[in-house]
């Protein structure tokens, strides 16, 4: 019998050495560097939080609130090194869901009836 925690554990190692992980940490640097730009991100972060936090207790997000994230977001637009991290994040997440599809191909086609 396989364990599938060993070749989770071989695809995270991996996973680590691919250039899409080393071009997100390059990125990521580069934003903590420029101390303007990490705080707006900080604060865009911690925003997105507070509105998931708001919509998970079942409270309405105003449009007060969408009004404050629109502005943050908007001043991301001024950093290149923001908008260079969300171009990697991009295709961090585009290489995430090709191995989501892989990694779920045999439980979609249990529902699918493929073989």
């Amino acid at each position: 019998m396989i364990n599938i925690y060993d070749s989770a554990n071989q695809l995270e190692e991996d996973l680590r050495k691919t250039q899409e992980v080393a071009d997100l940490k390059l990125a990521f640097e580069a934003v903590k560097a420029n101390d303007l730009a990490f705080k707006l991100f900080d604060k865009v972060q911690n925003k997105q939080f507070e509105l998931q936090q708001k919509q998970m207790a079942g409270q309405e997000i105003t449009d007060e609130d969408v009004e404050a994230m629109r502005q943050l977001t908007d001043q991301l637009q001024n950093y290149t090194e923001i908008q260079n991290l969300m171009e990697k994040e991009q295709k961090m997440n585009s290489m995430m869901e090709e191995l989501n599809k892989i990694i779920s191909k045999p439980i979609a086609e249990i529902y699918q009836g493929e073989k």
